[in-house]
């Protein structure tokens, strides 16, 4: 078994390299299964392109990829399109969720043969996060109730930044989700997970808030709801061909 760890960037001068050496250093000292970090840079108009090919050169798990188009969503996808791992996800650069993590993601797809996507969560009652911002909690937990309630999502968090799945079991999603370039395609990764039947474990993390993020929080959740739209449109599209094919 062997993993990738895709690391979407955009601007990210000041985290970049602090967040890559610390994954290595954890990598190193508690992973035993081959790995690679894959930065994965949306366009970004500061040092970040130096930064990751130096990176790239030191170590020899690292790649850079300019990806030339802005979101975390079409970086996700060339991630996964280049992935030659049995195990792909992406972390937020800013490791808010604990590195131990990773070993836990590894041992539980070993352990669990059935096991196809690992979906990290700030909301379960087993999380711990740290430093939240009380307005930053309301609308993340605010998206949460609205998934629950349009498309009755099962699972505790959907945009925690830490999501892992099988190589198979993503580009099966990639081949289904729409082309979304921004955060909602990760979301739309994980409705269309459950709606297929596939085995997620909803894990409970230690996440510590980053209050350096270069995310538009306004920006980002109208883009949420137009999204959030467009899918429950697509869905009911395709739940009436599927009836129709019967």
């Amino acid at each position: 078994m062997s993993i990738n760890l895709l690391f979407p960037v955009l601007n990210e001068r000041l985290r970049l390299e602090k967040g890559i050496e610390g994954a290595m250093a954890y990598l190193k000292a508690h992973v035993t299964i081959p790995y690679q970090l894959t930065i994965l840079d949306n366009g970004s108009e500061d040092e970040t392109p130096e930064i990751g090919m130096r990176l790239a050169e030191k170590y020899p798990e690292v790649s850079y990829v300019r990806v030339g188009e802005k979101g975390v969503g079409v970086a996700f996808r060339k991630g996964i399109e280049l992935n030659e791992c049995d195990l792909v996800g992406y972390m937020d650069i800013d490791l808010s969720t604990d590195l131990k993590y990773l070993g836990k993601t590894i041992e539980a797809f070993e352990q669990r043969p059935e096991l196809q996507y690992v979906n990290g969560s700030r909301f379960s009652k087993q999380s711990d996060t740290k430093g939240r911002k009380w307005y930053r909690k309301i609308t993340s937990m605010g998206l949460v109730i609205l998934l629950k309630t349009v498309f009755h999502m099962k699972a505790s968090d959907a945009v925690c930044g830490f999501t892992f799945l099988r190589k198979e079991a993503a580009e099966q999603l990639v081949k289904e989700c729409s082309s979304d370039n921004g955060w909602f395609y990760t979301i739309e990764f994980l409705l269309r997970a459950e709606r297929n039947g596939m085995v997620i474990y909803d894990m409970p993390v230690e996440w510590q808030e980053d209050y350096n993020t270069t995310v538009k929080i306004w920006k980002t959740i109208k883009n949420y709801l137009v999204r959030m739209y467009h899918l429950k449109k697509a869905f009911r599209k395709e739940d009436k061909m599927r009836k129709a094919n019967k």
